[in-house]
């Protein structure tokens, strides 16, 4: 994370320093916002209050974090978070001025990783503790799965080099898998990379007669 870290009163480090894009349909809401996020010592790269703006500050300063301050329009404070939350690597928050059930469920599905009540400096670092923490989990999780799926797509490999030869040389898997390993290891390449070889060219495979 770009930001610093503290140790918060409940022994966990809370993060400050961060580069936050403020996005507001009130200007005047945008600056109270603004001075709360520097009481915690995030630095406020921009504030936006059409969607556009908050596009062009996006591409231009990268925030580590966006929060979209919630009034009385919701279809535009809900513009805000998807347009943010379409371009931004951070997370998105919503603040709120009160108790509001179904917008912060259609702000969920259109991508807002925490929100905040009657906004204080408190309840905003709380949202920007929880916002973070589900963004990194939800890039392990894309981690996790692209492991996952090129576990699988190397084995598929395997399996495909280990049936060409099995086929052609008339031997058994293992045969065919220790052909490949040793072949590996004689070349210093990875087996998947030689399965890969053998798949695509037919590399260990015999001359055919002519």
């Amino acid at each position: 994370m770009k930001g610093g870290e503290i140790v918060g009163k409940d022994g966990g480090e809370q993060r400050r320093g961060l580069k936050v894009l403020a996005a507001d349909e009130d200007e005047q809401a945008l600056e109270r916002t603004e001075r709360l996020l520097r009481e915690l010592g995030h630095e406020v790269t921009a504030i936006a209050v059409s969607v556009d703006e908050a596009a062009a500050a996006i591409a231009r300063d990268e925030p580590d974090v966006s929060i979209v301050v919630v009034h009385t329009d919701d279809e535009h404070a809900l513009d805000l978070i998807e347009e943010i939350g379409e371009f931004a690597t951070g997370p998105v928050i919503a603040l709120l001025p009160s108790e509001h059930p179904e917008f912060v469920t259609r702000a969920a599905e259109r991508g807002i990783f925490a929100y905040a009540q009657t906004p204080t400096a408190e309840s905003i670092q709380g949202a920007i503790e929880v916002a973070l923490r589900r963004a990194e989990e939800a890039r392990e999780l894309t981690e996790q799965v692209e492991r996952l799926e090129g576990a699988l797509e190397r084995r598929a490999v395997i399996e495909r080099a280990k049936g060409i030869l099995m086929e052609r040389h008339g031997i058994d898997e293992r045969e065919a898998f220790e052909r490949i390993r040793s072949h590996a290891r004689a070349s210093s390449r990875p087996v998947v990379e030689l399965a890969q070889a053998v798949a695509d060219g037919h590399l260990l495979l015999p001359k055919r007669s002519a």
